[in-house]
């Protein structure tokens, strides 16, 4: 794993801090990272997510029906999504016109989905296998903390 990565894995994990605060650093953490041009966190409340914590540019979509787009898709479809390029698709919910490709990953506490991870990206194919490995350990050490 990138040094930057276990960097932030390390920050977070040995935080004292925990719910919407820890969330709120993890997003700050990720927002340093070269590429990652928007980072947020929704929760999922019944059959929404609503944005929580997040680190860039304001955006429309503060609640996501389950099912819409690649943050829906993400809870309808009990997967996470790494799409390298989100104009291949139909059912794409844009927050940013500079936005090309996009990585949500599902925060869960055993098999209940707590809410997402989402990332943006202004490059084609900025985010692959590893970067989802990375943060699915983030997103274990968040549900530990969710509040």
């Amino acid at each position: 794993m990138r040094d930057d990565y276990s960097r932030i894995l390390l920050r977070v994990s040995n935080s004292d801090l925990e719910g919407a605060p820890l969330r709120r650093l993890a997003m700050e953490e990720l927002d340093s990272l070269d590429g990652w041009d928007w980072s947020g966190i929704y929760r999922l409340e019944g059959d929404e997510l609503l944005l929580d914590e997040y680190v860039g540019a304001a955006t429309d979509h503060t609640v996501i029906p389950v099912g819409r787009g690649v943050c829906g898709a993400a809870v309808a479809e009990n997967r996470n999504q790494v799409v390298a390029d989100v104009n291949t698709l139909d059912n794409y919910l844009s927050c940013s016109i500079s936005t090309k490709s996009e990585i949500v990953v599902l925060v869960r506490r055993g098999d209940t989905v707590l809410g997402q991870i989402d990332i943006d990206g202004h490059k084609v194919g900025q985010f692959g296998s590893e970067e989802e490995e990375f943060l699915e350990a983030l997103a274990l050490l968040l549900s530990k903390k969710w509040g």
